[in-house]
Parts: structure tokens; C-alpha cells; sequence
């Protein structure tokens, strides 16, 4: 990074060291926790197309919210007084979006958009303001600023819409704030940035991705814990169903923190162009934490109705769930060793193969089975992880 920029009084000092994640971030994280909740809820409560898609964008705008802030607590002290300030507003109006999500797409559109365009906008604006016009991160954040208002043309267009028309345009809204930075916020008259010119700090970065994981697979066992809670009675059938959920959850865990994480912290870290990994980073988790939500709502269905019939839109979501994340996780690990693991392609097939056995077994029957098929590609994952660990000495030593 260049000294005009590390003489900022809002940035983070450089020293060399992995810049550690703050209370204050750890803090804002709570918010999402609740954000994350309220999706599962509406997901379980809307099991159609229209529910899904709504769902979807939901998701997509709460994960925006998050990644974009992540990037300024990347580059800016969370410890300094204005920053905090500024990530204490955020949370503030993350918490009106959130609880807004459950009516977004009915009474309750304008609340959720004004909410989530005072953080994007206003928190983008705050930095423009602070940086002033000469320091070398202005030019970039100029160009958000400007595609998140063009956003949020369309976030408040879709206010005034109804159905399918609010879909078109909030899906538009949520392509312009996701796309724009994989072509550097390019503008007529502004030009456009580049990944190289993103000097991030890889492994805080790489945390802050692991950590909204952690986030989300606590919701899942958040979940399984409330509908065990209020059973009736905790008989072998309620827990089968506990063991299926969590030892789901578990595979998830292992498939992420137990087989990449740490690599993937090495990856961003000594990559020659961060930026670039950090970008891949964030577009990947948002498939990732989108399969551990859908998962979560199978999880929910098979600990409230264990016996019921197996349901098409049941189906979909129970494997569903398990397959986004798997082919999520591929990508990551694409990204991390540069090669898309075997296992996870089978166990997405496998799991898009069960979904014929709708009308034939129940949600139990359907929990256990793409629960095994997690464990058994987190197994495989394992012991390609102990050869390559085997492997790096023997290659160090030639």
C-alpha cells in the first residue's frame, strides 16, 4: 500500500501482521445472525417459485449489505471512533432491514428499501466524504457510490410494483450492486478500478468469510434446537431427527473448516493480486451460506414433520440445500487448490438423484439420506486433505 494512504487517520495500520477481526465487527455480525433467521423463516413459510425467488434476492441484498461493509472494515480501523460510529449506524439499519424481511415483498417493501439503501448509500457516501478527493481509494469509492445509486433507482422503483414486476426490478438492483464490481464499478467519465489497486488485508478478509459461515451453520443448529425444544414429547423418531440435522450440520462444518479454511487463508494471503482472490471470495460465499439456509428450512421440515410424505417442493429444498453448498464449496476449493474436487460433483449428483424418491419415503427417510451423502464426500475430502498435507513435505524436500 502507498504511504499517502497508510497516512489516512481512518485506515488500518499495515505492519505486516494478519490484521485482526475487532469487537466491533464480531459485534455488527449479530445483526446477520437475526437477518439470516428471518430468511430461513420466509423460505420455510414460502415454498413455491415465487417464494424461492423472492427468498433469493432477499438473501442476495443481506449478503451485499454485509460484503460491502467488510470491505470498508478491511481497509478501515473499525477501532477509530468515526469508523465505529459508522458500523453501529450500519447495524441499526440492518436490524430495520431484517426484521422488514419477513413483509418485503408486501406492507413492509418501503421499510426494507429504506433501510438497505441507507446502508449501502449512506455508508459508501461517508467514505467519499472522509477519503476527500485526492486520496487513492476515492476514485473507487466514487464508482460504488454511483452504481449503488443507480441500485437504488431500481430498489425504489420496485416499491411502487407489485408481483412479478417488483421481482424484475429488485433482481435488477441486487445483478447491479453484485456484478459491477467484477468489471472494477467501470463508468463513462470515471474509468474503471482494478483488482491490483484493492490492497486488502488477505487474511482478515478470509476470516471475516469464515466467520459469516460460522454464522450460518449456528443458525441451522439454532433451528433444530428451537423445534426440539417445543416437542411434545422426545421419543426415538424426534431424536433420529435430531442426529440427522445435526450430524448434517456437522458435515457442513467439516467440509468447510475442516478440509479448506486454513489453506484458503494461505491462498489470499500470499496471492501476488488479493483483491482479486478476496472478489472470488465473496462471490463464492454467497452460494455457500445460500445452500446452508436452504438447508436449514429441509432441517426445520424434517424435525417438525419427521412422518409426512415427501412433498416435490420438500424434496427440492432438502436436496437442494445440500447441493448449492456442495457445488459452492467446489468453487471455493477451485479458487484454494485450483482444482474442483471430484467428491462434490458426485455428492451434488447423488443428492439431485434422490429427488425422484419424493413419493416414495418420508422427510425422515429423505433427512438421513442426504445427510450420509455430506458425510461420506466430508470423509473423502478428509483423506485427500492427509495426502496433500503428506505430500507438501516430501515436495519441500525436492
Amino acid at each position: 500500500m502507498s504511504e499517502q494512504m497508510t497516512e489516512h487517520p481512518l485506515l488500518r495500520r499495515r505492519d505486516g501482521h494478519h490484521a485482526r477481526v475487532t469487537y466491533e465487527e464480531l459485534f455488527f455480525d449479530l445483526v446477520y445472525v437475526f437477518a439470516v433467521t428471518q430468511l430461513s423463516a420466509k423460505l420455510l413459510h414460502g415454498l413455491s417459485l415465487t417464494g424461492v425467488i423472492e427468498t433469493l434476492i432477499l438473501w442476495f441484498a443481506v449478503w451485499l449489505g454485509w460484503q460491502y461493509t467488510c470491505w470498508v472494515t478491511n481497509w478501515f480501523d473499525p477501532e477509530t471512533p468515526r469508523i465505529r460510529s459508522l458500523i453501529f449506524a450500519v447495524m441499526l439499519a440492518g436490524l430495520g432491514m431484517a426484521a422488514a424481511i419477513p413483509g418485503a415483498f408486501g406492507e413492509r417493501a418501503l421499510v426494507f428499501v429504506l433501510a438497505y439503501v441507507a446502508i449501502q448509500v449512506g455508508r459508501t457516501a461517508y467514505i467519499v466524504w472522509e477519503l476527500g478527493a485526492d486520496h487513492p481509494l476515492s476514485a473507487n469509492y466514487r464508482r460504488m457510490l454511483v452504481w449503488l445509486l443507480i441500485a437504488a433507482v431500481f430498489w425504489f422503483a420496485g416499491v411502487f410494483a407489485e408481483g412479478w414486476a417488483r421481482i424484475g426490478l429488485w433482481a435488477v438492483a441486487v445483478g447491479c450492486e453484485y456484478i459491477s464490481p467484477m468489471f472494477g464499478f467501470a463508468l463513462p467519465g470515471l474509468g474503471r478500478s482494478k483488482t491490483s489497486d484493492w490492497t486488502i488485508e488477505g487474511g482478515h478478509l478470509a476470516e471475516r468469510c469464515q466467520l459469516f459461515v460460522i454464522v450460518a451453520l449456528g443458525e441451522t443448529l439454532l433451528a433444530t434446537g428451537v423445534t426440539l425444544s417445543h416437542a411434545e414429547s422426545w421419543d426415538v423418531t424426534v431424536l433420529s431427527a435430531v442426529l440427522a440435522t445435526f450430524f448434517g450440520t456437522l458435515a457442513m462444518w467439516w467440509l468447510y473448516f475442516g478440509t479448506s479454511s486454513k489453506e484458503a487463508t494461505d491462498t489470499i494471503t500470499h496471492s501476488d493480486d488479493p483483491g482479486r482472490i478476496g472478489a472470488y471470495f465473496h462471490y463464492v460465499h454467497a452460494i455457500l451460506v445460500a445452500g446452508i439456509i436452504a438447508t436449514a428450512v429441509g432441517n426445520d421440515l424434517v424435525m417438525a414433520h419427521p412422518h409426512d410424505p415427501l412433498k416435490l417442493a420438500y424434496a427440492l429444498v432438502l436436496s437442494a440445500g445440500p447441493g448449492i453448498y456442495l457445488l459452492g464449496s467446489a468453487t471455493y476449493k477451485k479458487v484454494v487448490y485450483g482444482v474442483v474436487p471430484v467428491s462434490h460433483i458426485v455428492g451434488a449428483v447423488v443428492l439431485a438423484a434422490f429427488i425422484p424418491l419424493a413419493y416414495t419415503v418420508d422427510l425422515l427417510t429423505m433427512g438421513w439420506l442426504t445427510t450420509l451423502v455430506m458425510m461420506v464426500v466430508g470423509l473423502w475430502e478428509g483423506r485427500l486433505r492427509r495426502r496433500r498435507q503428506e505430500a507438501a513435505p516430501r515436495h519441500a524436500a525436492h
